[in-house]
């Protein structure tokens, strides 16, 4: 089976976008690829954290992992900083990047505007990124569209390597969902949907109750034509709320324009919050039963012992093709 990596950010509770951009493709593709899924709190240091709570935002994470429906009998799900190989790669990476391309990142160069000087791991965390990808040897890798970009770095450096050295890393490829992968903020449909926003009624999160996800859907933004019609470019509410109507729901675009053909907005919305609310409600449900479990630990350490020597072969690897110890 092709193995698959992937991994999120412990920062905060986990929304809508993440949900239908990512974790429900791991659901999908633990059945039949190698799978391998990681809380990635390295990256969340890019920015100041407090450690108590980086705490508690990792273990609220990786139970959502599992009330989704990742299986740890079926996938590993582990913490990245539990395996030092992250790092290690990271480092020898970062040796074969160049300072011009990590610049024309776009989320480097969005977060880091009107700035005189940036974090460093700001800067490079594409490249940790990377190597958490290469540390597994990863064929695929489902990711939103947004970090397109960052896959293809990904491929860049593996292919480098391979051409200057042995064969050193597999070249992954990305997956990108065509619908829903790129779920926009409720408030500002040109806007990706954000953990980080001020607006808290421009996302839905995965643990909201049923009253805040009401008030967030029959608040979001729309237009005045009042026609429900699928176009991105004209129409970018009502289309960001198809989107997420039909991944839900499983209906197709053509089947949701039909059905509400000469309805109004206002009918869309109250029937989007019984479908969000109904695919929501056993997350959290499984999640409250997770969430403070002694098996919460052990998954997550059990997991880590196993990509530990997957990532430890790797390395090995990776030291003798570079020359690196004795």
């Amino acid at each position: 089976m092709k193995r698959v990596f992937s991994g999120v950010q412990p920062t905060g509770n986990l929304h809508l976008g993440n949900y239908l951009g990512a974790l429900k493709q791991f659901v999908e593709l633990q059945e039949d690829h190698e799978c391998i899924y990681c809380i990635v709190d390295m990256h969340a240091i890019t920015v100041p954290q407090d450690p108590k709570v980086l705490k508690t935002h990792i273990l609220d994470v990786a139970s959502l992992y599992l009330a989704v429906g990742v299986d740890p009998k079926k996938s590993i799900v582990f913490v990245q900083s539990d395996v030092p190989g992250h790092a290690e790669l990271s480092w020898v990476l970062t040796c074969c990047s160049y300072t011009g391309e990590l610049s024309r990142m776009t989320q480097f160069k969005s977060k880091s505007h009107n700035k005189e000087s940036a974090p460093t791991g700001l800067f490079s965390y594409p490249v940790l990124m990377a190597a958490d990808i290469l540390l597994y040897d990863t064929d695929v890798v489902p990711v939103g569209t947004d970090q397109k970009q960052h896959i293809e770095l990904c491929r860049d450096l593996a292919t480098r390597v391979n051409n200057t050295r042995k064969k050193t890393f597999v070249v992954p490829e990305g997956r990108y969902l065509k619908e829903g992968a790129r779920i926009m903020a409720l408030d500002d449909p040109t806007q990706k949907m954000s953990k980080s926003a001020e607006n808290i009624h421009s996302r839905i999160s995965l643990l909201d109750d049923p009253a805040k996800i009401k008030k967030s859907i029959m608040k979001a933004t729309t237009d005045s034509e009042g026609v429900i019609r699928f176009d991105q470019e004209n129409k970018p509410g009502i289309s960001n709320l198809m989107n997420i109507y039909s991944v839900l729901s499983g209906k197709s675009i053509a089947e949701l324009e039909k059905e509400y053909d000469g309805r109004g907005y206002g009918d869309f919305k109250k029937d989007l919050v019984e479908v969000t609310v109904e695919a929501l409600a056993p997350i959290k449900e499984r999640f409250d039963e997770i969430r403070y479990s002694d098996d919460l630990i052990r998954i997550l350490k059990d997991g880590a012992a196993r990509a530990n020597v997957i990532a430890e072969k790797t390395m090995a690897r990776v030291k003798e093709n570079f020359g690196l110890g004795l």
